[in-house]
């Protein structure tokens, strides 16, 4: 199709924003299990978990960070505790803040929760001392001294009527508080290393602590002792009890079993008797081998766990911030959350219908976005930092690139979207920083590296054809099919061309070259660019190869005579990324300092800028559709951006005719001398000038000054402003001075002072008004002088040499001689 008939781009809009929401510390779901709290910075986010949206930010007014937060088991209540030792009381559903006051601890509150009712609230200080609140009647009601340093873990017993709080400290001790004497009733000693957590089993006398000493105790509350030990090998940051229930993991032929689950270091759930200290099952996962499992403290270790009985779900949390919900039946992964993505280092879209996105950060693992429900996938298998991505035409393939010095081919399943590795190659010798796939069919791709070498691989025709039906399908290995040195300095991009007979490779030793992609052998350099080449593409429409580079610009250059055929030049910074949009006619580029670009390459012209990144943009993709952008960024934020050319161009053609027909009324109104209508119709359009030529027409009516004043006093207080601002406009001019003076006088004359002060405006519009009117003034002032030197002028003079009847001829022209010689007999 003729590129006269490509629809041009002219804007975009953000969509979406894919941002950190979570950066560590406690995680709360409500009881009916549709809300996710957790805590990133000043904020408390709530996440929507059908849809992974953020629905609400409930953000500290003093910038504050959040050291903790607690919401109350009736779901009415949220209330955050600050680093400035205040806690505020929040109506989580619509972000209110109802209630602030001190927390009196000398230190921030580093653990709060409330007790089953709902009505009392305990916060654990660094202070070392417990204070209980009364929500409800909103005082202190208990001051509970005796911890040794901080006090990391306060729990109310299940049982309210026992009026008992359980805590923990520095000192590895837990300790039992009696509320009515607000005294220590005992302090059990077991552990060696912090205790985690507590929870109760259903009798009210059992209780299972948890520490970071490898063991879980369980304790008899009746005597206050030790019944037993269990050695769990793990670092346990949390131990729930599971319910009583048939459907439960593990509950089929243990119904009435003292069963709960730990989750710590290892990165699984286990579940445990505490009958008989022995573990009854333990998680599988596809990332969990013996090495893992062995190691402690590595990002897939578990830092928190929530237990929702009614959804049969348990949810985790990992060292990474990410945020997995199991099946409680079966503990399998039922959806994934990714709270915080580090540096953005590459994005695409994948997928058939590109449902989902395929995101590098900076780290081993890649993740896969579903853009419907922000399900995450987590890729393991990369062993350093993954650098660029890849996809294929159809979408179900897509290949990616590591400092490890391998590349790797990863699939999609139709049917439920699970991605896995099914092949691997290796053989630079170093890290490869670019990769490109085949446009036509999944037969080849492309790497480039920091060794300086180009390599090509071919793809076995199985891979294409393969179902992925189990979580660890065999993986074949690709060996390169030539390999080819190709700069001086690291390749920073690669691509293939449209119809894959052509490499184009950018390196940061200035230059970009073209190469045959049958045999890697050179066909041309591109040299202009001052600095490093970032980016390299080529058009879909036409002979022409895009580079974008650190020197700020971005050049077009001929597949024929490798001549540059154009510079474009606006970016502020290096240009990173550059893409083909509407056919071939526009480019989309971005920049290191988080800016887009869109350029119509017809014209050199940058159409739009487009601002919503704080860093590094080096993610930037088109979907196939090319209606909607994904960009990716240093700032940590993944931004969907939607094509809004066509929205804008027919809300604008709507205003215009809605304009057209508006004006069309206002000339009726004025040929019917309606004129009070044509005022209100005038001011709705916000059109100074229309109004103007409104209160012109009635001024020129016989009563136009007293015509005046009754539409204007009829008008409404807004209106009366917007006239009054207007004002401001006409009075700059002296041939529309009298009608603003008109309307001024009228305004301040019979609009009572307490109503002008009450307009949102008035003082700027005052202040406009004065100048002028004082030039006005001043004019006038003048005008009145050199009227009064006429009139004296008229007074002095008289007629000379005429005979006396000619002086007494009433119609005689020369009774306009005048002489300036004043009469004697004056």
């Amino acid at each position: 199709m003729a590129a006269s008939a490509v629809q041009f781009k002219s804007n975009y809009a953000v969509e979406r924003k894919i941002e950190a929401f979570y950066k560590g510390g406690r995680v709360q779901i409500n009881k009916d299990g549709t809300h996710l709290f957790c805590t990133c910075g000043n904020k408390v986010n709530i996440l929507e978990i059908a849809t992974g949206v953020i629905v609400r930010s409930i953000e500290q007014d003093d910038q504050e960070d959040i050291t903790c937060f607690a919401l109350s088991p009736d779901d009415e209540i949220l209330v955050t505790g600050s680093r400035a030792l205040l806690l505020k009381q929040w109506c989580w559903e619509d972000g209110t803040c109802s209630r602030t006051w001190k927390a009196i601890h000398t230190a921030p509150v580093a653990s709060m929760t409330f007790d089953p009712t709902s009505t009392l609230l305990v916060t654990g200080g660094c202070d070392s001392t417990i204070k209980i609140w009364d929500v409800l009647k909103q005082y202190c009601t208990h001051n509970l001294k005796g911890s040794s340093g901080v006090v990391h873990l306060v729990q109310f017993h299940p049982d309210i009527t026992r009026l008992q709080l359980f805590s923990s400290s520095m000192d590895y001790k837990i300790r039992i508080w009696d509320l009515k004497s607000s005294k220590c009733l005992s302090i059990l000693e077991a552990h060696y290393s912090a205790v985690t957590s507590l929870c109760f089993f259903p009798d009210g006398d059992t209780m299972v602590s948890s520490g970071r000493d490898k063991i879980c105790t369980v304790w008899d509350l009746a005597t206050k002792s030790s019944k037993r030990k269990v050695a769990v090998y793990e670092s346990v940051e949390v131990a729930l009890v599971l319910p009583e229930s048939s459907d439960v993991i593990s509950r089929k032929d243990n119904a009435k079993s003292l069963l709960f689950v730990t989750a710590g270091s290892k990165g699984i759930l286990r579940v445990w008797d505490a009958a008989t200290s022995k573990c009854v099952y333990s998680q599988t996962l596809p990332h969990a081998s013996k090495k893992v499992l062995e190691e402690e403290g590595d990002e897939h270790s578990l830092t928190h766990c929530l237990l929702l009985p009614n959804q049969k779900e348990v949810v985790t949390v990992t060292a990474e911030h990410n945020i997995l919900i199991y099946d409680l039946q079966d503990l399998q992964l039922k959806k994934q959350f990714a709270g915080y993505n580090d540096e953005v280092l590459d994005v695409k879209f994948l997928g058939p219908t590109d449902s989902h996105i395929v995101v590098a950060t900076n780290s081993p693992q890649i993740k896969v976005f579903e853009l419907a429900t922000s399900n995450c996938q987590i890729l393991y298998g990369h062993t350093e930092t993954v650098l660029a991505i890849d996809v294929f035409k159809k979408g179900l393939l897509f290949v990616s690139c590591a400092k490890d010095k391998t590349v790797r081919i990863w699939k999609m399943a139709k049917a439920d979207g699970k991605v896995t590795c099914v092949a691997m190659g290796g053989g630079h010798a170093n890290g490869i920083g670019a990769i490109s796939c085949s446009r036509l069919k999944e037969s080849f791709m492309v790497s480039g590296s920091q060794d300086l070498t180009l390599k090509i691989w071919k793809l076995p025709e199985s891979i294409s054809s393969k179902q992925v039906k189990d979580q660890k399908p065999e993986m074949e290995g690709l060996h390169a099919a030539c390999t080819e040195k190709a700069h001086e300095k690291d390749i920073n991009s690669i691509a293939v061309s449209p119809n894959d007979k052509l490499i184009v490779s950018g390196s940061q030793d200035k230059t970009a070259k073209l190469w045959s992609a049958a045999d890697v052998s050179l066909l041309g350099v591109f040299r202009g660019h001052k600095r490093g080449i970032w980016c390299v593409q080529f058009s879909p429409a036409d002979q022409v190869v895009a580079t974008s580079s650190a020197d700020g610009t971005l050049k077009l250059w001929g597949l024929q005579d490798f001549s540059c055929l154009k510079t474009f030049e606006g970016h502020d910074a290096s240009v990173l990324k550059v893409i083909f949009v509407s056919r071939g006619t526009q480019m989309l580029t971005s920049g290191s300092d988080g800016l887009l670009k869109l350029w119509t390459i017809k014209t050199n012209e940058c159409v739009k800028t487009l601002d919503s990144h704080e860093d590094k943009v080096w993610g930037l993709h088109s979907n196939k559709l090319d209606n909607t952008l994904v960009t990716g960024s240093a700032d940590s934020s993944i931004v969907l951006w939607k094509d809004v050319t066509e929205t804008e161009l027919a809300e604008e053609m709507a205003k215009k005719e809605d304009e057209i027909l508006k004006q069309q009324e206002l000339s009726n109104l004025l040929h019917e001398k309606r004129f009070l209508k044509a005022l209100g119709l005038a001011i709705t359009l916000d059109q100074p000038h229309t109004a103007l030529k409104v209160i012109k027409a009635i001024l020129q009516e016989p009563h136009g000054r007293d015509d005046l004043e009754t539409n204007l006093l009829r008008l409404r207080n807004d209106q009366k402003e917007a006239i009054l601002r207007y004002c401001t406009i006409w009075n700059t001019n002296s041939r529309n001075c009298h009608e603003a003076q008109c309307v001024m006088n009228i305004l301040l004359t019979q609009v009572p002072p307490d109503t002008l002060l009450q307009y949102s405006g008035i003082r700027g519009t005052v202040e406009a008004l004065l100048p002028y009117t004082e030039r006005h003034m001043q004019r006038m002032a003048r005008l009145l002088q050199a009227s009064m030197f006429v009139d004296f002028m008229w007074q002095h003079m008289r007629l000379t040499d005429l005979p006396e009847e000619k002086k007494n001829a009433p119609n005689s022209v020369t009774n306009l001689s005048i002489t300036a010689r004043e009469d004697p007999r004056a």
